[in-house]
């Protein structure tokens, strides 16, 4: 089967938890089909020479992303409008475009666009079955839900009523859609009650990259990762340091935290042995040279893949109800949760000291991700909704 693949993000390198999900599912569907990329990039001349994206696509295509700007015209005027702003000023005409140019000079079965800034040109391949792979309604409702002021509630409200409607205009115009937890069926059933083909894919990861479990932990030694481009990040670090590391260090006056990614040059309020490292292009081995892995995540929405890579290297994970929201993980079996920041911090605690604890978790929950969340347990699911789609 031919198939044109549309993504926003350039999945390689996979640094990110989008960039991850895309480029495992290119891989997965590469083994049984020919793959098209079309693109969005930050960086097309560099990824434009990509050999590991090139291996595994016959064809591929990138349009520069165009970013959303607040005090454009367009953006301001977007107010008024009933379609979201931020889809209105990042609309590209290259990118409807580069569609038009691709289906027409090739035949295909099927189109796969990733997220609602691929989604959106659907009326450019409208006459090929598609799908809409991983729709996110989570995070715009919990914008809107967990707004701490009346100026963010009113603003995000706006936001969330202009979203849900036109989300529940565009689904009409494709066969399926994927989300990646039951959390997000759900509200799509709120927003959208007529579309009925949604399926769970939840987010996985590509075994090879997790084979070598050789752990060497430092001595409470903790890990954050993930880019405050992504203000769920930034807003999590922002509630540990000032509310949760105090505490464990009253308790483990050694502990050390390092942070990774990239970090926008956004403030964080002071701490004593803190390593913000930037980006890093292989995360792995820092992550198994922590103790713990942190996700004090409070908003936002979607699964955290940073979660599944933490528990298939062998580092146990303290999180909050919503980071681990929409995977099948449980208190005291996989990880520890909490959300208060005095519960937090007990359970990290717990885990610098309780060598036992620790193990526990780490077996059943590399148990978990090698049964639920590996790449050869989803791919098919996958591919049994690419081919009932394009058949």
């Amino acid at each position: 089967m031919r198939i044109l693949f549309l993504s926003n993000w350039f999945p390689y390198p996979p640094s990110n938890g989008s960039r991850l999900r895309i480029y495992s599912l290119l891989r997965g569907l590469a083994r049984h089909h020919e793959i098209t990329l079309l693109s969005f990039s930050e960086k097309p001349e560099i990824d434009n020479q990509s050999p590991e994206i090139h291996s595994i696509c016959q064809a591929v295509y990138i349009v520069p992303i165009k970013s959303f700007n607040s005090n454009s015209i367009r953006a301001i005027f977007g107010f008024f409008s009933p379609t979201p702003r931020f889809i209105s000023e990042t609309f590209s005409v290259e990118m409807a475009h580069q569609i038009n140019e691709i289906l027409s000079s090739d035949q295909y079965n099927l189109v796969i666009a990733s997220q609602l800034s691929t989604a959106i040109y659907r009326p450019y391949f409208q006459n090929y079955p598609a799908i809409f792979e991983e729709v996110e309604v989570g995070l715009f409702y919990g914008n809107f839900n967990q707004a701490r002021s009346s100026k963010e509630k009113v603003r995000n409200g706006l936001t969330w009523v202009k979203y849900r409607n036109y989300l529940a205009n565009l689904l009409k115009d494709f066969q399926l859609c994927t989300v990646v937890s039951e959390q997000e069926k759900q509200l799509i059933s709120r927003v959208a009650p007529d579309f009925d083909t949604v399926e769970v894919i939840p987010n996985f990861i590509y075994p090879g990259n997790y084979n070598d479990n050789d752990t060497n932990p430092q001595s409470d030694h903790l890990i954050f990762t993930g880019p405050f481009r992504y203000p769920a990040n930034h807003d999590a670090m922002v509630w540990f340091l000032d509310e949760i590391y105090p505490l464990i260090q009253s308790q483990v006056p050694e502990v050390h935290l390092t942070i990774t990614g990239d970090h926008d040059n956004l403030p964080l309020p002071a701490a004593s042995k803190v390593t913000l490292t930037g980006f890093v292009e292989d995360i792995n081995p820092l992550i198994k040279s922590a103790k713990v892995n942190l996700v004090p995540i409070r908003e936002g929405g979607g699964t955290r893949i940073k979660i599944l890579e933490a528990m298939a290297l062998g580092v146990p994970v303290v999180s909050t109800s919503k980071g681990a929201e929409g995977l099948e993980v449980f208190h005291g079996e996989h990880l520890l949760i909490a959300d208060s920041a005095q519960g937090f911090a007990e359970n990290v605690v717990r885990l610098l000291k309780d060598s036992e604890l620790r193990n526990e978790l780490i077996v059943r929950a590399r148990n978990l991700v090698k049964t639920k969340y590996d790449m050869e347990a989803v791919i098919p699911q996958f591919e049994d909704l690419v081919q009932r789609v394009a058949q």
